[in-house]
């Protein structure tokens, strides 16, 4: 296996624990206001690998569970990127993420942040 495939394999495997560690910091109810949100384009995955607000939200409840998630995310972005031992960032690593594990999970009519700056619709 030539390196670059290994290290791809990698960080697919090292981004797959972002997103399970992610799920896990947020409680039920926290994931089923984020999901109703993306389907209904409040809140949209970004290129950085976090969630943002494409529509300003009044709902605390909804602005916690995008801060939780978010944390979650960060923490395991920085994580990742140290298993890595490559010398790359957390901000790299979620970026790796966004591309490899969240982006092909995006679903028809949900919203995503492109990597300059564009609230695109899938």
């Amino acid at each position: 296996m030539s390196f670059r495939k290994f290290f791809v394999v990698t960080a697919a495997i090292a981004a797959l624990g972002v997103a399970a560690g992610a799920a896990l910091a947020q409680t039920p109810q926290q994931k089923a206001l984020i999901d109703a949100a993306k389907a209904q384009g409040t809140v949209g995955e970004q290129a950085d690998g976090f969630l943002g607000f494409r529509v300003p939200s009044s709902d605390p409840a909804l602005t916690q569970a995008v801060q939780v998630t978010n944390t979650a995310r960060r923490e395991g972005y920085a994580r990742s990127a140290q298993a890595a031992g490559d010398g790359a960032t957390a901000e790299a690593a979620g970026v790796r993420a966004f591309q490899t594990i969240v982006m092909p999970r995006i679903s028809s009519g949900q919203w995503y942040r492109n990597a300059q700056g564009q609230w695109v619709q899938r």
